[in-house]
């Protein structure tokens, strides 16, 4: 099938993971895109914490899941020479994509007046730390600080008591939900040009990504006039059967049957407990609230007395909503994500085959083909090929140290 960007042709110049997690993005739907890496590289690519995994047949992980189906060119941009370059890239391009700071665009010539005298239907996208204007509109940052720390989601996911904030749960946790926003914002702006002719500076920061995400609590921490909001306990749910409980295996389940009241009576005949649906203190939903601790006593033992694989049969067979808590290794097993191809393997030319999470965005049914990612500088001859230069300008583009 087609895919929904193909034709359009996109420049990244970007780092890390936000920008190029977008750029990875739109690669799936179909668009050209054509990474611009600095001589040195992009420094993801030699960032031991988060380097090449054991199993992962030498794979840089990191480097694989953000920067998948692009092509790659080095160019100083740094040089007068090398911006020329990217100014004869852009005259064909359709969206530009950075997250180089004000200042350093400025500097090299690359914002976007300066883009836009050469393609003025160019629309152009950038990723921040917290957002273009206000007194650190040209300060950067990381996902860890401010997707993560700033927003208040560390603190709200932090346990009461604990010692020190909780950490992501992942590498670039923050950066790619805030990357498949600005892949969504340039979509958006795509389909405004195409329909009106209008092009568009698109914007999205880790601080208002992670604020999106956390915008029910910010509202209810607002209205209250509070800083911070009490610490649930799960002993004390006001729902029984919103909660998690622990398997005599080990494992732990989760339910989310938000109409407790509905769903108590079959809970409990399918878990061979009838006897807690005429329980007094349990019979009614405002007695399971006053009795709250007991209930969730009760059934913590009960789910102490069965297996995983045992409760998986049991809570099958009645209506509440349910799941299990799964670790991230058992995610490619997992008979949803085979079913709806939500990992899919992709092969490199030398053979090598990593297994990669595809995008969510699905089209007819079809999950979007996913494409390895570039060798740095692979695609360096070819794209000056194209732009006409004959074989010796881009041996003297070489020797001056412009392309690498």
């Amino acid at each position: 099938m087609s895919r929904p960007l193909e034709g359009i042709k996109v420049i990244e110049v970007a780092m890390w993971a936000f920008v190029p997690t977008a750029g990875g993005v739109l690669a799936d739907l179909g668009a050209s895109v054509l990474k611009i890496e600095p001589p040195d590289g992009d420094p993801l690519r030699a960032l031991t914490i988060v380097g090449p995994t054991p199993g992962a047949n030498g794979f840089d992980l990191s480097w694989e899941a953000y920067n998948r189906g692009k092509r790659s060119m080095t160019l100083d941009l740094r040089r007068p020479e090398g911006v020329e370059v990217l100014y004869k890239l852009i005259k064909t391009a359709d969206v530009f994509l950075t997250n180089l700071l004000p200042p350093a665009r400025r500097k090299m010539g690359i914002d976007v007046e300066d883009l836009r005298a050469h393609n003025p239907n160019l629309i152009y996208a950038v990723g921040s730390a917290t957002g273009r204007r206000g007194p650190e509109g040209e300060k950067g940052g990381f996902d860890s600080l401010c997707y993560w720390a700033r927003s208040g989601l560390a603190s709200a996911v932090t346990a009461a008591g604990a010692d020190y904030p909780a950490q992501q749960p992942g590498p670039a946790f923050g950066d790619t939900m805030s990357g498949a926003m600005l892949a969504g914002g340039v979509s958006a702006a795509l389909a405004q040009r195409a329909m009106t002719g209008k092009t568009s500076v698109v914007d999205v920061s880790l601080l208002g990504t992670s604020l999106w995400a956390m915008q029910r609590t910010v509202m209810q921490a607002t209205a209250a006039g509070v800083k911070s909001l009490p610490k649930g306990k799960r002993e004390a749910s006001p729902n029984p059967l919103v909660n998690m409980y622990k398997t005599s295996d080990g494992r732990f389940v989760s339910l989310c049957m938000l109409q407790g009241q509905r769903y108590w009576p079959g809970f409990c005949e399918a878990a061979g407990r009838p006897d807690l649906i005429s329980d007094p203190r349990f019979a009614t939903a405002e007695a399971r609230v006053a009795n709250i601790g007991a209930c969730i006593a009760e059934l913590d033992a009960l789910f102490a007395t069965r297996t995983l694989a045992e409760w998986r049969a049991i809570l099958g067979s009645q209506e509440g909503q349910w799941d299990v808590v799964q670790e991230p290794g058992e995610l490619p097993d997992d008979p949803q994500v085979i079913g709806n191809d939500y990992m899919q393997i992709v092969e490199h030319d030398d053979g090598r085959q990593l297994k990669l999470v595809s995008i969510p965005m699905q089209f007819d049914g079809v999950a979007m083909q996913t494409r390895p990612a570039p060798q740095m500088g692979a695609d360096s001859d070819a794209v000056l090929a194209d732009l006409g230069y004959d074989e010796q300008a881009i041996i003297d583009l070489k020797v001056a140290g412009i392309v690498f």
